[in-house]
């Protein structure tokens, strides 16, 4: 299992979103598509065919904060990204 499909499992699991590492969430989004513009540390994510913009900032320690973690979870249910069964 790859990096990004651990990562995927961990967003989608829903269980420790308080413990999702930053980097390993934007290079997960990168990896579905998204394009990734940055605006100081505004991390603001985008994709063809997904009406949601996914503004993301880290927070202190490197991890993502949980109710980004969690919209993250929620386009990428949505719109069944992931390639996971």
């Amino acid at each position: 299992m790859s990096e990004h499909d651990k990562i995927l499992v961990r967003i989608l699991r829903g269980t420790s979103d308080a413990n999702i590492p930053f980097e390993g969430m934007r290079s997960l989004l990168r990896s579905l598509g998204f394009q990734e513009r940055i605006r100081g540390s505004h991390h603001i994510f985008t994709k063809e065919g997904v009406e949601e913009i996914l503004n993301l900032q880290p927070k202190d320690g490197g991890k993502a904060k949980p109710y980004q973690v969690k919209q993250v979870r929620q386009v990428i249910l949505k719109y069944r990204l992931g390639g996971l069964d």
